[in-house]
């Protein structure tokens, strides 16, 4: 179901200039071990501070006003009513039943209080990790969201990419959405993700995350992956999500289109909690390639990002079949998906395949000064099967032997 936003009423500001990066690269391993390239944070606020302080106005804007467009309930305040720290490392946006004096909205005598936050003219974006952990409030009405704007602004042909929105009548299920010219509001081109066995994302922090390089945006709840959009998503549309900076921001909406307003089972004040925000980069956003026997490269086959697509050894040929994103979370990333031991292997021989990313010790890597590519859960290193150098030989983890073809070098 994707997201209807329509156009946002947003801050204005001079713009940073562009940063480039991906997910950064993952801890060395034990033996011998250096990353292979340095991960980079461009951005993070982890709300440290006494209880009642703001935020960090060096960081972040804070909006005011109501929201027209999307048919909001709320009057977005300054101060620290609304947006404030706990003291206990988190930043808490309040939506509070109120209406005070001469807060007008667009229906009349405002009905609700709440608070935006932008990172315009502070900090702007142009492709990486960038999450957010949060716990999110409940109750019929309310819609937090994590997001971001294409600058300078001049919405949808500008862009809007949405790491998070939740609808409260929807308690289990977030969604991620991109909007663009001819793909804005209702028409907005995204996913859902829907927590097992009924749990409610209000019940506990959770992290919500995209992966957004040049040509392809990764959406992820605690690292899991549910989404992949590119631009032949788009049916012909425009894909305006390169080479621009986008602004952050954090908001929690009462009522809209969308969520619909409150109603007798909407208890106030509600709360949207925010631990941490951060945009992680490295030196190359599109990916690097990983070159191993006889200067080939590690290879998707086919390029097929389905599950169980064999990696293989492969002449190197730039394809994003060949470029793999070393993540600071252990990960092994192309097409979305990550480097994965079949079956949750740890024999010697246990093949290697592409899986949707799923936070399991079979995909997770690590990256030596000595050029190998460590599995730790078996303790065994990537490698090409037989010795054989030839387009279209099976990796696999065997026992680390210091063998040619178990070197690899990322870039």
């Amino acid at each position: 179901m994707a997201s209807p936003r329509l156009l946002r009423r947003c801050l204005l500001a001079a713009l940073s200039a562009a940063l480039v990066g991906s997910a950064a690269v993952g801890p060395a391993h034990a033996r011998d071990a250096a990353p292979a390239a340095a991960a980079v944070t461009t951005f993070s606020d982890t709300f440290d501070g006494p209880a009642g302080s703001p935020v960090d106005p060096s960081k972040w804007t804070t909006e005011t006003g109501d929201n027209v467009n999307n048919h909001e309930r709320e009057y977005y305040t300054s101060g620290t009513d609304n947006a404030a720290l706990d003291g206990q490392g988190h930043l808490v946006i309040t939506a509070r039943k109120e209406n005070p004096a001469g807060y007008q909205c667009w229906y009349g005598t405002c009905q609700y209080t709440s608070a935006r936050l932008n990172t315009a003219g502070k900090f702007n974006a142009q492709y990486g990790h960038v999450e957010a952990r949060m716990k999110i409030p409940r109750g019929q009405g309310m819609w937090p969201a994590f997001w971001m704007l294409g600058t300078p602004v001049n919405w949808p042909d500008s862009g809007e990419i949405d790491v998070m929105e939740n609808v409260g009548f929807e308690p289990s299920t977030v969604h991620g959405t991109i909007h663009g010219p001819g793909y804005s509001g209702s028409g907005g081109i995204g996913a859902a993700y829907t927590l097992a066995n009924g749990q409610a994302f209000a019940d506990s922090f959770h992290t919500f995350a995209v992966d957004w390089a040049p040509g392809s945006i990764t959406w992820s709840v605690d690292g899991t992956v549910y989404e992949r959009r590119t631009p032949a998503d788009l049916g012909g549309k425009t894909w305006v999500f390169d080479n621009k900076p986008f602004f952050l921001i954090l908001n929690l909406a009462v009522g809209g289109y969308w969520p619909g307003d409150p109603d007798g089972s909407t208890q106030f004040p509600q709360q949207l909690v925010v631990d941490s925000v951060s945009v992680t980069t490295s030196d190359s956003a599109a990916g690097l390639p990983i070159r191993g026997l006889a200067g080939k490269c590690a290879d998707v086959a086919g390029a097929n990002p389905a599950n169980g697509t064999p990696v293989q050894l492969y002449a190197c040929n730039g394809t994003a079949a060949q470029q793999w994103t070393v993540g600071s979370d252990g990960t092994i990333r192309a097409l979305g998906k990550c480097l994965d031991v079949t079956g949750n292997g740890t024999a010697d021989g246990s093949t290697v395949q592409l899986w949707d990313c799923t936070g399991g010790p079979n995909q997770k890597w690590t990256v030596t000064g000595a050029h190998d590519i460590v599995n730790p859960q078996a303790d065994k290193c990537l490698d090409v099967t037989g010795n054989d150098a030839a387009d279209g030989t099976r990796l696999q983890i065997w026992t680390c032997s210091g063998g040619a073809n178990q070197k690899w070098t990322v870039g």
